[in-house]
């Protein structure tokens, strides 16, 4: 068969060969694999109607398309097979304990707890843990997770054991997954008096797929009602039969908010991973393991909380963590005292990373900070390209009903933004499980912790994404570039309505009666006591104008720290005014709230009825 000539020039024809790109290569990658010349395949794109240029990522259709005309068979590298690759070329294994079996010793079990919601989960921990970790949880769910050590005298010998403290309702499938996955063994909590329910299912199903076994805390015991021998033959029809009906299964009643038995179930915990698991790692190899959580923290910077799996990790290590990298300058203990280092199965908060990296991203440590640059750089380009390789139609999330009947839109592009990476995850899975037949998919272009910026407004604009906040607001100029772009930004402190609300748009049904109009907003310079005011704001007006008796809510570093705020008072020198300008000076007094520091920003805001179309 003749090879495509273009311009005179004659291009390398394929047999069937394989080609091996990743996600997101451009024409020019495509060229050196074949060796050709780049110009020529944007020729035969041209021909084929697409206008692409020699180094822009393009789509994985558009890769198949040029493949397809030139005869080559495209095989799309995988980013874990990718990852894979990119170690093996910098001499680094991962995922292996080095030296035979002289070189390691026992560690503690790694533990998820899993169950259907409102069954005890977070109260289980509370108790194991005797701290109260249900405060200030927003819609009453555990948002964050993080990880930490408890111990227990199992046969006279004290045994440690480390928990995954995973959030669990049915919105978070991923990180419990997730959770399951560097999970060693699973506490499945059953209350005694509801039973399984359908999450409690789901939950059992993802450990079984981690291949982890499971110990049943059959909790609530104390409640009227409570029927633990029916929670045990309930769960015989999914293959956990108790070791009294002759399985190989531990149950153990318990009560988490009498305290009842909780030091029966970690001896049960540490019998089942004796029994069951051989929990041995090398802790003199460099370090390797799993990031539990990260966030942007104002005064340390990146921080992440890793899970040791093999080797030491110490102060003064230089580690790689997804696309961050960075020298430990510092490592934090559960009960955030400094440690030195952390062994197999420690968890332990780390200090000293370039950026923050994602939930689930594996760490290692490597010999030199310029191998770990590389590998960041190497990890963050491959995600870049992959972002920009996609594509969509802008519109928000009113106008989408339209867009879908129109047929000028099959997917939903998306860019999430939160202020801890956990939460961010949890919110992308539960998007993607959105089931809205066949009109459209749903598509997270970006993802990542911190305030909404410029670049998140960038790409929203170049692939016409809706922006979602979560429990961040949009930084510095980015509010009114979007505004410019006409870029859909949402605001959100709760999943479930996030979910809601999306999942309402794509079946046509979001109507909404009012929308929030920023009116300006105040950076506080001064903070003024009075006693009998209380906390008063000496602010400059950044933008728009700040009126007396409007809604408010206190930004800190990008971040909501209080909603539903009022502006109870203006001042502008001894006056009293009703409303400041931008550039102008003044003082703000927000009602009884008090928590106000410099640098703050009060962002104002009035809610208006919207003229339905």
């Amino acid at each position: 068969m003749q090879a495509p000539s273009v311009g005179g020039v004659m291009l390398p024809r394929g047999n069937g060969q394989s080609v091996r790109l990743s996600r997101g290569a451009s024409l020019t990658d495509f060229a050196e694999k074949i060796n050709a010349n780049p110009a020529s395949l944007v020729a035969v794109m041209m021909n084929l109607g697409e206008m692409v240029t020699a180094t822009q990522s393009v789509s994985d259709d558009t890769l198949k398309l040029l493949a397809d005309e030139m005869n080559y068979v495209l095989e799309i590298v995988s980013p874990e097979e990718e990852d894979r690759e990119l170690l093996e070329s910098f001499d680094i294994e991962f995922g292996e304990d080095e030296g035979g079996e002289e070189a390691l010793v026992s560690r503690p079990p790694v533990v998820t707890v899993m169950g259907h919601v409102d069954h005890g989960k977070t109260r289980l921990l509370d108790a194991i843990r005797k701290t109260n970790v249900v405060a200030g949880e927003a819609g009453g769910i555990t948002q964050h997770i993080g990880a930490y050590q408890v111990s227990s005298e199992v046969n006279g010998e004290d045994r440690r054991i480390t928990f995954i403290d995973t959030p669990g309702h049915e919105a978070f499938t991923a990180m419990r997954a997730r959770g399951a996955k560097s999970t060693d063994i699973a506490i499945l909590v059953v209350a005694a008096n509801d039973g399984v329910m359908p999450q409690t299912i789901e939950a059992l199903n993802h450990a079984k797929a981690a291949d982890v076994p499971i110990v049943v805390a059959v909790n609530k015991i104390d409640v009227e009602g409570a029927d633990p021998t029916k929670v045990r033959g309930q769960l015989t029809e999914f293959g956990l039969v108790a070791e009294e009906y002759g399985g190989d299964t531990m149950f153990v009643d318990i009560s988490a908010k009498q305290g009842l038995n909780i030091e029966a179930l970690l001896e049960a915990v540490v019998l089942t991973a004796d029994a069951s698991l051989d929990l041995r790692a090398n802790p003199e190899q460099d370090a390797q393991g799993i990031a539990i959580e990260s966030h942007l923290d104002r005064g340390r910077g990146a921080v992440a909380t890793v899970l040791v799996q093999r080797g030491t990790l110490r102060v003064g290590d230089t580690m790689v963590v997804g696309d961050a990298y960075g020298r430990v300058r510092a490592m934090l203990d559960d009960k955030g005292e400094n440690v030195e280092e952390a062994g197999p199965s420690t968890p332990v908060l780390v200090l000293g990373l370039t950026n923050v990296p994602g939930a689930g991203d594996n760490f290692l440590v490597v010999d030199e900070d310029r191998t770990a640059r590389q590998i960041a750089e190497k990890r963050a380009a491959r995600e870049r390209n992959a972002n920009f390789a996609r594509k969509g139609v802008r519109f928000s999330l009113e106008n989408l009903d339209e867009a879908l009947k129109a047929g000028l839109v099959q997917e939903l592009n998306l860019i999430i933004k939160g202020d801890a990476s956990g939460s961010v995850e949890a919110l992308e899975s539960s998007l993607l499980q959105l089931d809205v037949g066949e009109e459209v998919d749903i598509r997270v272009l970006h993802r990542g912790v911190g305030a909404v910026t410029e670049s998140d407004i960038d790409l929203a604009t170049g692939s016409d994404a809706i922006v979602i906040g979560f429990n961040v607001r949009a930084a510095g100029r980015a509010q009114q570039m979007a505004e410019r772009e006409g870029v859909d930004v949402r605001y959100y402190s709760v999943i479930y309505q996030a979910i809601e609300e999306i999942e309402a748009a794509l079946k046509g049904m979001l109507k909404p009666e009012y929308e929030e109009v920023e009116l300006g907003t105040a950076e506080i310079r001064e903070i003024f006591r009075s006693s009998k005011l209380g906390n008063i704001a000496g602010v400059l007006v950044r933008s728009g104008e700040v009126k007396r008796n409007t809604k408010a809510r206190l930004l800190r570093d990008g971040k909501v720290i209080a909603e539903n705020l009022n502006i109870s008072g203006l001042r502008r020198f001894k006056d009293d005014v009703t409303e400041i300008r931008e550039g102008f000076e003044g003082g703000i007094n927000l009602g009884n709230f008090n928590d106000i520091k410099i640098d703050d920003v009060i962002a104002t805001y009035e809610m208006r009825e919207k003229p339905r179309g």
